[in-house]
């Protein structure tokens, strides 16, 4: 029973990966904290296996119709190394309140975000230095922190600093979550044999399956639509995981 759930919550992280480009691992870590009663700390661990992979997979279709700039990802991964590895040797070490809390302060953040205009791309609007190196940097943070691949940073930094289409922009951010995943993985390696990989790799595999097929698609089906209804949804987790956090 725990397989097939873990199934269809993969279904879900993967059907929102490649629709949106960004979100899986701000459902996978409550899905696993609430459905499965991993721990925080596990569950950011468990995470980033499962949005690596999904991401992953995800991005191959964007590659294939040239959505991904290579260049622009590795420079966003590449400046938020510092704050993705350090905060990652240390995510072990924070207590369950702490890292409950950032998370769902991440989701207001995160969902507020998917209610905002698209950005136009355009010279006038073009994001300092400055911005991109501290974006990249909260991005690392909020990665080897919450498990959280920052995809929702990654598209406006794409757009106003490197002037990235939309559709670009979004298979770009699937190649930075990948990226950051993997250094952020490699960062938790200290509590691996301590998480229960049976759940997470149910829903690995069917977030691989899933990501790829609704990446295929998501020129068919409204932005607007799919980003309200994901900012909704990311408030109802964020104030369920402060409760949570501070009351229960």
């Amino acid at each position: 029973m725990l397989i097939i759930e873990g199934l269809l919550a993969g279904a879900l992280i993967g059907s929102v990966l490649g629709f949106i480009g960004a979100g899986g691992a701000m459902l996978s870590v409550p899905i696993l904290i609430y459905g499965f009663d991993f721990s925080a700390s596990h569950a950011t661990t468990a995470a980033l296996a499962v949005v690596l992979l999904a991401a992953s997979s995800g991005v191959i279709p964007k590659f294939k119709s040239k959505d991904v700039l290579v260049k622009e990802a590795t420079v966003i991964w590449g400046i938020g190394l510092i704050s993705n590895i350090s905060t990652s040797l240390i995510a072990h070490q924070l207590s369950e309140r702490f890292i409950l809390t950032g998370f769902s302060l991440v989701l207001l953040v995160a969902g507020s975000s998917m209610l905002i205009k698209p950005f136009n791309s355009g010279p006038e609007r073009k994001m300092p230095a400055w911005a991109l190196v501290l974006v990249s940097l909260v991005i690392g943070s909020m990665t080897g922190l919450f498990g959280i691949g920052g995809g929702f940073l990654a598209i406006p930094v794409l757009v106003l600093f490197f002037q990235v289409p939309q559709n670009k922009a979004a298979g770009t951010s699937l190649l930075i979550i990948t990226l950051n995943s993997i250094t952020a993985f490699l960062g938790h390696y200290k509590i691996w044999s301590e998480v229960s990989w049976g759940t997470p790799i149910a829903m690995a595999v069917s977030a691989v399956v899933i990501s790829q097929i609704a990446s295929g698609k998501s020129a068919r089906v409204s932005p607007t639509i799919l980003k309200r209804a994901f900012a909704v949804l990311l408030f109802s987790i964020s104030a369920i995981t402060l409760l949570n956090a501070w009351v229960f």
